[in-house]
């Protein structure tokens, strides 16, 4: 915690410590009544902080899934961090992706290639992949079967990240199968 930080905290203690005091103060006549009050309006405060933290997970969820058009095309909208993100199926099994152009392969997450049956301690991290965290060792793997917006694709090569990953990444080798237009806040995927 910064100083700025610890001097914020410490005003905003004391903010509520007077403004506490000046109700118990007004009000010592019926203090079993201000004190419900204080509880509802701490329970409301503390649901309105866990919706803002819980906002970027929420918009994902709903957004990164996309809108499929009869004709094939993907609409995807914008996240709230400004990255686009899609659910495919891979082999199976549902894995969420960030859209990464900047990206040459599809690039997985020890925890989704553990979770596509994939023994993550038995590969042969031989390959190099330079990220925005530094330098990490790859794994390449093949996936028997990509399907994404009613399109399937089997046999799609892809590399198992060594680092620390949150969500896994659909690179160009992949997105080069699409034509991809971005309008705004709006990404279309087509063939």
């Amino acid at each position: 915690m910064s100083g700025d930080d610890l001097g914020q905290l410490i005003y905003l203690i004391l903010l509520a410590s007077v403004i506490g005091a000046y109700f118990i103060v007004e009000n010592r006549a019926r203090l079993g009544r201000v004190a419900q009050q204080a509880v509802v309006w701490g329970l409301i405060f503390l649901g309105v902080v866990a919706g803002y933290g819980l906002w970027d997970r929420v918009a994902r969820e709903t957004t990164g899934r996309g809108l499929v058009a009869q004709d094939g095309t993907l609409e995807l909208t914008m996240a709230p961090d400004g990255h686009f993100y899609v659910t495919a199926t891979v082999d199976g099994t549902r894995v969420n992706f960030v859209i990464d152009t900047g990206a040459s392969d599809i690039v997985l997450s020890r925890r989704d290639a553990e979770r596509l049956g994939i023994d993550t301690a038995a590969l042969a991290y031989t390959g190099r992949a330079l990220t925005a965290n530094g330098r990490v060792e790859t794994a390449p793997v093949t996936l028997g079967m990509v399907e994404l917006a009613g399109f399937r694709d089997a046999g799609v090569p892809a590399v198992v990240n060594s680092g620390e990953l949150d969500t896994s990444l659909l690179g160009m080798s992949y997105l080069s199968r699409y034509r991809i237009t971005i309008d705004g806040r709006r990404m279309t995927l087509a063939r």
